[in-house]
Formats: structure tokens, C-alpha cells, sequence
């Protein structure tokens, strides 16, 4: 076997073993997260949602699409989340002042009360047991590697969307 084959067996099998653990790390996330604030109502999903209109920049609320866009989930699986956060009373949806044709996504003052009073003491303690052992430069570099994954993902994303259309 020549030695660039062997590279390249090599790496082929420590790709396998990094989506492997990235899978498992998904799937752990979704179940242990999910219980971590199953006591306020909440899913990892919704976790996600709310994270993302509690941004400043997010204050004035976010159209489906773009909050789709930068959770990197589709429409169609938001739209039952968010369906369910309305439901509950956690976001509303109001006529974009700008375009009236589109609604923008909010937290509502209740939601913005239980993510911030209930929700998110029980995340960051979530946090603190899933890190254990992590440094703050252990934490850095996983950012740095998994933003590094991600930009290349969303690039075969693009490739991908390309040849459909």
C-alpha cells in the first residue's frame, strides 16, 4: 500500500470518526437540552428560536425567512415551532412596518419573562455541566473549528442549491 493511500485511509477514517461524534453530540444535545427546560415548556428547537429574537439586534423581531436563514433550518420546520411558541403565548407576529406584506416574529413580554427568568439560569447550567473540563481556550478553538466546518457546509449548501434550481 503506498504511503498516500495509507493519508489518505488515514483521514478518511478520522472524517468518519469527527461526523460520527458531531452526530452524537446533536442528538445528546437535543435530548439532554430538551430536558434541561422541559419544566418551562420548552425544546431545544424552541431554545433555539427564542435565543435568537432575544438578540438586540433581533428586537424589533425577525421575518420567518431570515430567521429560518440564520438558524439554517427550513421554512416549513420553523413554522411549526414558531406556530407552537404562539401558541404558548412566547412570540407574536406582527405586519412588518416596512413591508406590510410580511410579518416579523417577536418575543412577547410573557416570553421574554420566562426565557430570561426561567430559561436561561437552567441553559447556562446546562452549559456548565456540558463543558465540564473545557478550558476557555478548549472552548475558542471548538468555535474556531466548528465556524471553520460550518462556512464549508454552507458552501456545499449553495453548490448544492445551485444544480436545482
Amino acid at each position: 500500500m503506498s504511503m498516500k493511500n495509507s493519508n489518505a485511509e488515514t483521514r478518511a477514517a478520522l472524517a468518519n470518526r469527527l461526523f460520527f461524534r458531531l452526530y452524537q453530540c446533536a442528538n445528546m444535545l437535543h435530548k439532554t437540552g430538551s430536558r434541561a427546560i422541559e419544566a418551562e415548556g420548552l425544546t431545544t428547537q424552541q431554545w433555539a428560536v427564542l435565543g435568537a429574537l432575544s438578540r438586540p439586534e433581533a428586537g424589533a423581531g425577525m421575518k420567518l425567512g431570515e430567521l429560518a436563514r440564520y438558524l439554517m433550518v427550513s421554512r416549513q420546520n420553523l413554522a411549526g415551532v414558531v406556530g407552537r411558541l404562539e401558541r404558548d403565548g412566547r412570540v407574536e407576529s406582527a405586519a412588518d412596518p416596512a413591508d406590510g406584506r410580511s410579518r416579523l416574529i417577536r418575543m412577547t413580554v410573557p416570553g421574554r419573562q420566562v426565557w430570561q427568568r426561567k430559561a436561561l439560569p437552567k441553559i447556562h447550567a446546562y452549559y456548565e455541566q456540558a463543558l465540564d473540563g473545557f478550558s476557555s481556550n478548549d472552548m475558542v478553538h471548538t468555535v474556531h473549528y466548528l465556524l471553520k466546518m460550518l462556512e464549508n457546509m454552507k458552501q456545499i449548501d449553495e453548490a448544492d442549491g445551485e444544480e436545482e434550481e
